[in-house]
C-alpha cells in the first residue's frame, strides 16, 4: 500500500487518467457513486478534470493512492460553504479499484482525510452511501455514527433506485 498524496489542481492533470480509470471500475462494478453504468472512459475524465477548479478554489481535498499499474485509491474532503457551516466538511467518492481491495487502502484514506478535516479546524464530517453496500461496513467498522437511512434516494449504477445511508462523525 502507498501513503495517500494530496492532489493539487496541476496534480490532478497528470492523475486524471488512472482517476478516470479507477472511477470507471468503480461504478462497473456496481458503486453508487452518482454514475450509470457503462461510464465512458472519455465522461469520466471530464468530470475529474472539472474538479480541478474545486481543488483550486478551496472547496475539495483530493488523496490518491497509486502503485506500478495506476491509481488504486481515491477520496475527497469536501468544505462546507456557508458561514454557518464551516465546522463540517463531507466524505466523497472514497474509491478502490478492485486489483487493489483488500490492503487497507480505503482505511488508510479515510483515515487520512479524517485527520486533515481535524487539522483543518473542523469538527464534524457527513458522509452518504448505499445501503448494505462494503463501504457501509467500512464506515461503522471506522466508528461513523450511522444517522439514518432514505428510501430509493438514488439510482445505483444500473439505473435502480437505492437506500442511501446517512453517518456522520464527531472529531476531537
Amino acid at each position: 500500500m502507498t501513503t495517500p498524496v494530496r492532489l493539487s489542481a496541476i496534480d490532478l492533470v497528470t492523475y486524471t487518467p488512472g482517476l478516470a480509470a479507477l472511477l470507471v471500475d468503480a461504478v462497473d462494478d456496481g458503486a453508487g457513486v452518482g454514475f450509470l453504468s457503462p461510464l465512458p472512459i472519455d465522461a469520466a475524465a471530464e468530470w475529474w478534470a472539472t474538479q480541478a477548479v474545486e481543488i483550486r478554489n478551496n472547496r475539495i481535498i483530493v488523496w490518491a493512492t497509486s502503485d506500478s499499474e495506476g491509481v488504486t485509491g481515491t477520496i475527497q474532503l469536501r468544505f462546507a460553504g456557508m458561514p454557518n457551516s464551516r465546522h463540517r466538511a463531507a466524505i466523497s467518492k472514497l474509491l478502490v479499484h478492485r486489483r487493489a481491495r483488500g490492503n487497507g487502502i480505503a482505511r488508510e484514506l479515510l483515515s487520512t482525510a479524517e485527520q486533515f478535516a481535524a487539522a483543518s479546524g473542523r469538527s464534524l464530517l457527513t458522509l452518504d452511501t448505499q445501503t448494505g453496500s462494503g463501504a457501509e461496513r467500512l464506515y461503522k467498522r471506522a466508528g461513523w455514527i450511522e444517522s439514518g437511512a432514505i428510501p430509493s434516494y438514488a439510482a445505483d449504477a444500473s439505473g435502480v433506485l437505492r437506500s442511501t445511508t446517512i453517518f456522520h462523525k464527531h472529531l476531537v
